[in-house]
Parts: C-alpha cells; structure tokens; sequence
C-alpha cells in the first residue's frame, strides 16, 4: 500500500524500460517511433549518467565512470511507452582525439537540428564550475535553434544551502535564463529529481515545437 502511494506521487514512476538501440553517426539508424523524445546534454563529467540513475530509478541505467567521454553514441531508451529518453554524447572532453570531438559535432547537432519528434533538451551544467566554451556554444545553438531547454544543475550537494542558492541565481542571470528554466539537482541526495521529472514531463506533452 506504502509502495503504490509513493508511486501515485512520483510524476515520473518507472513501470517499463527499453534501451532501443543506438545511432553512431548523422543520419544513421534512429528508432522507428512516433513517441515523443526529451535529450539529455553536458560536458563530460558533468554527472549525467548519476543523474540519469537517479531520474529513472535504476542503478546501472547509465555507467557512472570516472573516465569522461565514453559514450560515443546517440543512445535512445523508451520510457513507459510514453516517450523516448536521448542520451547524447558528452562533450569538452579534452583527452578525446581531435578526431573523435569532430565527429560527435555533426552527430549532436544533426540529431538536434532535424529530430521532428524532439520536445526539448535537458541540458546539465556543474554549479561548481561557470559555464565552458562548449557550454556556451551548446546554449546558443538551443536558442538559435528555438529548441525549448531546461537547465538542471548538477552536484548541488557539494555547496550548502545557501551558497547553492546564489549560485543558481547567479548562473540563471549570467546565462539570460528564466529562473523556471533553471531547476537544481543532486544525484547524490536526490534533490531535485520531481521537479525535473515533472518539468519533463510538461515539456512532452507540449506539441512539437517545429512547424
């Protein structure tokens, strides 16, 4: 009884879980679905695989490494059979072959830039570390591109409470953003989780965004 309370309350309960298949290079294979899609973005090491755990309940969802910059795909999971979650490469990595980062430009933007079913990008930023060039540029490239965005800013266990407050209104101010674009998180403690969970879900259930 505990149990099915505690699911009513979580806006994102995690009933079923399929990892689809992933796309290794731009215009390569992509699920046949017409689910709704949300990505997930960050520099390397930014915590996305912790946070990721942490979002859909499982502990090994996504390899949490100490070694940056191992997901070399566009990784596609369906979630409840309600949408479709994209996990993209993380990008900055600076040990990454000059090479490889060129190749996993075109794969992020070209996903981006023509994914029809695309409701919005959940972009992570560290609240320790002000936002990198690669940061800068993926910020951009959203508003250039009209994609709706969500920041969730991760690690926040690492600042006390009220350090962590300014922080956050710093960066939501420094960035341009509004402050409800803004939510964050903390895989570690838990923080954070409903909120972007319901923020998710709100950015699905909103038509596509492209004509």
């Amino acid at each position: 009884m505990d149990s099915d309370r505690a699911i009513a309350k979580d806006p994102l309960a995690i009933r079923q879980l399929q990892f689809l298949g992933g796309m290794a290079t731009a215009g390569g294979w992509r699920p046949d679905s017409r689910l709704p899609e949300i990505a997930f973005a960050g520099r390397s090491n930014v915590g996305k695989s912790s946070l990721l755990n942490l979002l859909l309940n499982r502990r090994k969802f996504a390899r949490v490494s100490n070694t940056p910059g191992r997901t070399r795909e566009i990784n596609f999971f369906e979630v409840n059979g309600q949408f479709i979650l994209v996990d993209l490469p993380g990008y900055g990595y600076a040990r990454i072959s000059k090479e490889r980062r060129s190749e996993w430009k075109p794969l992020i933007e070209g996903y981006l830039r023509h994914a029809t079913l695309l409701r919005g990008v959940v972009l992570l930023l560290d609240v320790r570390r002000d936002p990198s060039p690669e940061d800068m540029m993926m910020i951009e490239f959203l508003a250039d591109t009209g994609i709706p965005t969500l920041i969730a800013v991760t690690k926040t266990d690492k600042l006390s409470a009220q350090a962590g407050t300014v922080r956050i209104a710093d960066l939501a101010g420094e960035l341009d953003l509004d402050p409800e674009q803004v939510i964050p998180v903390s895989a570690h403690t838990g923080a954070g989780r409903t909120e972007l969970a319901q923020a998710m879900l709100d950015l699905i259930a909103q038509p596509p965004w492209r004509a």
